[in-house]
C-alpha cells in the first residue's frame, strides 16, 4: 500500500531555490503564513502539514505508535521526491525544528541551510508529554486547545484564535502520537553532523523550548548563529512576524 503524502502548499516562482518549512505541534502550515509571501518572492516554497493535522492523513498507515521524529523526518523526504526536488533549504519550528535537525544530521546531501525557530535538540522530560498524549486520548484536543495560548504566546497577543481552531481539529490519536514522539526525542548526539549553515531563533519569552534550548542548539551546531526575539514567546514568528522574517530573508539570501 502506498503511503500517502503529506498536505502542502506550494508558493512562489517556479525554478527558484526551493525552501520547505515545517510547522510545530498542533498547528497546521497556516503557522508560516506571516512569513510566506516575503519568503516566496526568492523561494519556492513548500509549507506541509504534519500527520492528522490540518489537511494531511491520519491514522496508523501514516504515523503510528511507537513512531520517531525520523518517520516524520521520511515523510518529508517522500514528499520533496514527489516534487521532483533534491536538495532544499529547511526552516521549522517546534517539532518542525526537530525533524529538520534530523533531516540536517542524516541526510546532509539533501538540506542546504537549516534555520531551526523556537525549538529544541531534547524537549525535557518525558512525562508531560506522555501524560498529554494519554488527556488527548482520553478527551480529546479540546483540553489542550483551550490552554494553548498561554503555551503559544505572551499574555498580550490576542490573534490566535485560527491557531487554536486547528489544533482542535487535529486528530487525537495522531496528535497523541506527535506527543510521544516529543517525549523520546533527543538529538543532542546528532549537532555535531550538522553541516548545512544554521540560524537557530528563540523568543525570549518561550517557556516551552526556552532560550536555554536555543543556545544549547547553536552550541552544539558548528558555526550556528543565534537571534533571540524579544516580545515573543513559542509562536514568534506570529507574534513577531516581521522580526522572524527579516532574520530569515537573510539567512536564506
Amino acid at each position: 500500500m502506498t503511503t500517502p503524502l503529506l498536505h502542502h502548499r506550494v508558493d512562489g516562482p517556479d525554478g527558484a531555490p526551493v525552501l520547505v518549512l515545517g510547522p510545530s505541534l498542533g498547528t497546521s502550515l497556516r503557522v508560516w503564513e506571516p512569513q510566506t509571501a516575503g519568503l516566496a518572492r526568492d523561494h519556492r516554497v513548500v509549507r506541509w502539514d504534519l500527520p492528522g493535522h490540518g489537511g494531511s492523513p491520519a491514522g496508523p498507515g501514516v504515523l503510528r505508535a511507537g513512531a520517531t521524529v525520523a518517520d516524520i523526518g521520511r515523510h518529508v523526504l517522500r514528499l520533496a521526491d514527489a516534487l521532483g526536488v533534491g536538495a532544499f533549504a529547511y526552516a521549522g519550528i517546534s517539532l518542525g525544528g526537530a525533524v529538520g535537525t534530523w533531516l540536517a544530521a542524516h541526510h546532509p546531501d539533501r538540506v542546504t541551510r537549516l534555520a531551526l525557530l523556537c525549538t529544541s535538540a531534547h524537549f525535557g522530560g518525558p512525562g508531560p508529554w506522555r501524560e498529554r498524549a494519554r488527556l488527548v486520548r482520553a478527551r480529546g484536543t479540546a483540553p489542550v486547545a483551550e490552554s494553548a495560548p498561554a503555551r503559544w504566546f505572551t499574555p498580550a497577543f490576542t490573534g490566535h484564535d485560527a491557531l487554536v481552531t486547528d489544533l482542535r481539529s487535529a486528530d487525537p490519536e495522531t496528535y497523541a502520537v506527535c506527543c510521544e514522539i516529543l517525549a523520546d526525542t533527543d538529538l543532542r548526539p546528532d549537532l555535531a553532523r550538522i553541516v548545512a549553515p544554521t540560524l537557530v531563533i528563540t523568543g525570549r519569552e518561550d517557556k516551552a523550548t526556552p532560550p536555554a534550548h536555543g543556545r544549547e542548539l547553536a552550541d552544539g551546531i558548528r558555526e550556528a548563529r543565534y537571534v533571540e526575539v524579544p516580545g515573543a514567546a513559542h509562536l514568534a514568528g506570529v507574534e513577531r512576524p516581521q522580526s522572524v522574517l527579516t532574520a530569515l530573508q537573510a539567512h536564506f539570501a
